[in-house]
């Protein structure tokens, strides 16, 4: 027997089926819009296979949408840098707009100057804080006409006791250090000004006899340098110009104008100063004070006149304080530039040159940074326990430039045996240690500088060159 498929729904299934009719297989497929069973198992397996297919093309898609993820990501970061760069821009341009906005409307709403309508010295009329000029913050609205009420009322004036004795609480007491008449005040001055300020009102609220004495300094020295600077800018002149009349003159209306300019500023500040004891280190009296106290101190021994080394300024004319003098340390050669010279000038350097002894054929070996001074030298001074120069002590040097100037060789303890050549040529009118060493051996002093930094007529074929063309050697 040849064995059937039988189906669950439609029962038996023949072996092979009958042949449909072409016509009915066309009218099957154009006039029915749902599968036959035939077409749906075969669709079914076609969309197995479609299926596996796409799983195995969407397995490979996923690392290609990861590429492009990351693609976008950067592209987005790129994008916000450009975003950035143009921001500046449009920010400038905006801020630009806002500004003249701005500015538009606050000429529309400006108000005219402030005018004070206090009377001078008298206490300040409050106004409403309706008043235009009050609405914000106006430092001058608010500020003007005080000082000049507090000052006429005295408030800051020491105030003692019915019998004219400082008061139970004790006294507090500042001097203002003086400020320099050489120009205008600056911030320092206002910082230190205020902390003052702050310690003198608070000993005045806490009820001692206060006072805070204000003034002014003449410093002359800088006020000239000032001065001078000014003439040769505006005019083109120096001090000698003028003379010594004009320039005093000039001088001291640099003094009023600079004066007036700091006590008013100092006024501008609030400061509490007593006033009516102000003084300039130049009045009358303080100048009276000053002579006073240097005739008692030389009258006691304590001071007295004498030749002295002295710091001087050729461009001033000047002797200048050791405190205005800055000193610098060099650890080899170095180029400075000078003012008058048209190069910088060689320092730190260490020249040796001999000095031949009278009447031998010996000579001794000295070593130097300021090889000019050697036209001063008087002198030469060895260590007297330096076996090497001890025959020598005593006898005299000749000056190779000077005709005539013969130095004698002295021992000191102040040489240092090890350092240098162990010899030390001495220069007593120009420099601090050899003048002590003149001094103590009784040696000559012998200028060579004018006034002006040029070799003056001690300094043989040198003189009229200016010192350090000389120390180069020109």
């Amino acid at each position: 027997m040849t064995a059937r498929a039988v189906d669950d729904k439609i029962g038996p299934v023949p072996a092979e089926l009958p042949p449909v009719a072409e016509k009915t297989i066309t009218t099957l497929v154009v006039g029915s819009s749902n599968p036959t069973p035939t077409q749906d198992v075969g669709q079914h397996t076609l969309h197995g296979k479609a299926e596996g297919a796409q799983a195995e093309k969407g397995a490979k898609s996923e690392k290609e949408l990861e590429r492009e993820r990351k693609k976008a990501e950067k592209q987005a970061k790129f994008d916000q840098k450009k975003a950035k760069a143009k921001a500046p821009v449009l920010t400038l341009s905006a801020t630009k707009e806002k500004k003249a906005n701005t500015e538009s409307k606050t000429e529309k709403n400006a108000l005219p100057p402030y005018v004070e309508e206090t009377p001078t010295g008298s206490k300040k009329i409050i106004k409403s804080f309706d008043d235009p000029y009050y609405k914000a913050y106006n430092p001058l609205a608010v500020e003007s006409a005080w000082y000049a009420w507090w000052e006429k009322e005295g408030f800051f004036k020491p105030e003692f006791t019915a019998d004219g004795k400082v008061k139970e609480e004790g006294s507090f007491v500042i001097v203002e250090p003086p400020p320099n008449v050489t120009g205008n005040l600056h911030m320092g001055h206002a910082l230190g000004n205020a902390l003052q300020d702050v310690m003198i009102r608070y000993n005045r609220m806490c009820g001692k006899t206060t006072l805070w004495l204000p003034g002014c300094d003449h410093a002359s020295i800088s006020t000239q340098s000032v001065v001078e600077n000014m003439l040769w800018r505006r005019q083109k002149k120096t001090r000698h110009d003028l003379g010594r009349a004009k320039f005093t003159e000039v001088v001291w209306d640099w003094k009023t104008e600079y004066h007036q300019n700091i006590n008013r500023v100092l006024r501008k500040m609030g400061g509490s100063f007593d006033w009516t004891r102000e003084a300039f280190t130049m009045d009358e009296n303080c100048t009276a004070a000053v002579l006073e106290t240097f005739v008692k101190l030389h009258e006691e021994g304590i001071i007295y006149r004498a030749n002295r080394l002295v710091n001087w300024r050729t461009k001033l004319n000047t002797a200048v304080s050791n405190l205005e003098v800055v000193n610098k340390e060099l650890s080899g050669r170095t180029l400075i530039d000078i003012p008058g010279y048209d190069k910088k000038v060689e320092f730190g350097i260490i020249v040796h040159f001999r000095y031949e002894i009278q009447g031998t054929d010996e000579t001794i070996e000295v070593a130097t940074t300021r090889p000019e001074t050697m036209l001063g030298d008087t002198g030469i001074a060895v260590h007297p326990d330096d076996k090497r120069y001890q025959h020598l002590i005593g006898k005299i040097a000749i000056h190779p430039f000077i005709p005539g100037r013969l130095m004698p060789i002295v021992a000191d303890d102040y040489v240092e045996k090890d350092f240098g050549t162990g010899a030390v040529k001495i220069t007593p009118a120009h420099n601090a240690n050899d003048f002590t060493l003149g001094s103590r051996h009784n040696l000559e002093f012998i200028n060579i500088l004018t006034d002006d930094g040029r070799m003056n007529e001690n300094a043989g074929p040198y003189a009229g060159q200016k010192r350090f063309d000389v120390q180069a050697g020109h």
